[in-house]
């Protein structure tokens, strides 16, 4: 549940002011005479505690429930164990470097904090980093300009970090980099909820905060590399593998 206790933190004013309505709604019910009004006004009272409940629960499947954070799976895509350089990003939160590196003992991991995202100022970031410490190796980076040497790492991971490069063409710049410093085998390693109907069912406005597939889909191929798997996590996020395509430099 740590991580669903977080995300309840930095949404805590958006669920408060949902309740918040609801309970009003229920009142104003109460003191309405006319009964389609008054079957209205219950309705949607009903309808926003279900959604805010709804919210929480799948926060849980996402965060705390799945294989997420927990990376059970990432031997499935290297064909050894035994991973030398390999980079995380994340922003301003990083449950996952840890677990990484207690995984893969040889490991040169580098773990990066997306210079100026949109959690850097909230208030539960300070909470966050008291759960998850910051790594000792993190440092701060620009996306679009990777502070690596070319062809010198085996993988980048980023869970549910990358959504906070805001524009479609740093995007692009960012997977022009990440092609340019992976190994000629190495793989982008991306899970991201997507911009689609089953998040806003559940987390309402907020799944404005991600993505779509399609846009995901044309930043990657403009950067000349091909996602070679995508496979849902959870039934709000997908798993995506990127690779350099055969014939790419």
């Amino acid at each position: 549940m740590k991580v669903t206790k977080l995300v309840i933190r930095f949404n805590y004013k958006k669920l408060l002011a949902g309740l918040a309505a609801a309970l009003l709604l229920f009142i104003l019910a109460e003191y309405i005479e006319n009964e389609n009004v008054k079957s209205i006004s219950f309705v949607f009272g009903i309808l926003i505690v279900i959604n805010v409940v709804g919210s929480i629960i799948a926060s849980y499947i996402l965060y705390d429930k799945s294989d997420l954070f927990k990376l059970e799976n990432l031997d499935d895509y290297f064909r050894s164990n035994r991973l030398k350089t390999g980079i995380l990003i994340h922003a301003s939160f990083d449950p996952v470097s840890q677990s990484l590196e207690d995984k893969y003992r040889d490991l040169n991991l580098t773990v990066c904090d997306i210079y100026g995202n949109r959690h850097e100022h909230e208030s539960g970031i300070q909470v966050s980093k008291k759960i998850f410490p910051p790594n000792r190796r993190e440092i701060r980076i620009d996306p679009t300009k990777l502070p690596f040497d070319d062809n010198s790492q085996e993988f980048i991971l980023a869970i549910t970090a990358l959504h906070e490069i805001l524009s479609h063409e740093k995007r692009i710049r960012f997977f022009k980099e990440a092609k340019r410093i992976l190994e000629r085998d190495g793989l982008i390693i991306v899970a991201e909820q997507f911009r689609n109907l089953t998040n806003f069912l559940f987390f309402n406005i907020g799944a404005f905060h991600f993505i779509s597939q399609n846009k995901w889909k044309r930043a990657i191929e403009m950067a000349d590399l091909e996602i070679v798997e995508n496979r849902k996590v959870t039934p709000f996020a997908n798993l995506m593998i990127i690779k350099k395509k055969i014939n790419g430099a």
